[in-house]
């Protein structure tokens, strides 16, 4: 697995033209406010957490009245319930690589000395880790309503328990603003509780570190360039504590 330090955003593009420059495919990002969190899903950091059917079923006893479109199926709930912060198996991503290094630089407060990162996935070569290679479309990505995501719904792994497959990526309909603005892609797990980074030989995957002392003035310059919590959480919440903070 490649890493490599960067120290501003000039940095981290000239780093993507080195790392990305021939490459034909689409690579996504996700930012770590600390560089010891591995590529895993919040479902598969609870320890001795009930079944995942038994979270969906809990969310939709007390969302079900909330909500103005029920959600169609299982994967449905899954994006409702990761967006209001519920442990799930997937996890976020993002197509603009400044929209990862907003999250990986702009949460400072209880990471302080730890060095941030930004993660950069070829999303098609972590799937030919899971047997998807479509030989019509070089860099094929599937989303949730194909075929190859059926052994991951929630139905089939709680009627294929033991079974284990390897992570996949996979493109979702942008249904509402928060994943619209964020340019939102994701990555589900199977069974296995792999980390991304240790799928195969790694190769699909580039750690950039960015050091602790670095993330404030870095924060500062996506402020520049337009990248503030309410452009990607266009919600009234954002628009309270942008002005809160200017009067601070």
């Amino acid at each position: 697995m490649k890493t490599k330090e960067i120290l501003s955003a000039q940095d981290l593009i000239a780093a993507l033209e080195e790392n990305n420059g021939d490459y034909k495919g689409v690579t996504w990002y996700r930012g770590h406010a600390d560089e010891a969190w591995n590529l895993v899903p919040g479902y598969y950091r609870i320890e001795n957490g009930p079944p995942e059917s038994t979270l969906i079923k809990r969310f939709k006893q007390s969302a079900a009245m909330l909500i103005s479109v029920t959600p169609k199926d299982s994967f449905d709930w899954l994006f409702l319930m990761q967006h209001y912060g519920v442990p799930t198996r997937l996890l976020d991503w993002s197509e603009n690589p400044l929209v990862a290094l907003y999250f990986a630089v702009s949460d400072v407060e209880g990471h302080e000395g730890k060095n941030a990162v930004l993660w950069s996935l070829r999303p098609s070569e972590l799937n030919k880790n899971a047997g998807i290679n479509d030989a019509d479309e070089e860099f094929f990505i599937p989303s949730f309503e194909d075929e190859e995501l059926l052994n991951y719904s929630v139905e089939t792994l709680r009627q294929n328990s033991r079974s284990q497959m390897k992570p996949l990526a996979t493109i979702a309909t942008r249904n509402n603003e928060r994943i619209q603005a964020q340019h939102g892609v994701f990555t589900i797990h199977h069974n296995e509780q792999i980390p991304i980074e240790a799928v195969g030989d790694s190769s699909h995957v580039i750690k950039y570190i960015v050091p602790h002392d670095r993330k404030v003035y870095m924060s500062k310059q996506l402020e520049l360039l337009g990248f503030t919590k309410f452009q990607l959480f266009p919600e009234l919440a954002s628009i309270g504590e942008i002005i809160k903070r200017g009067l601070a």
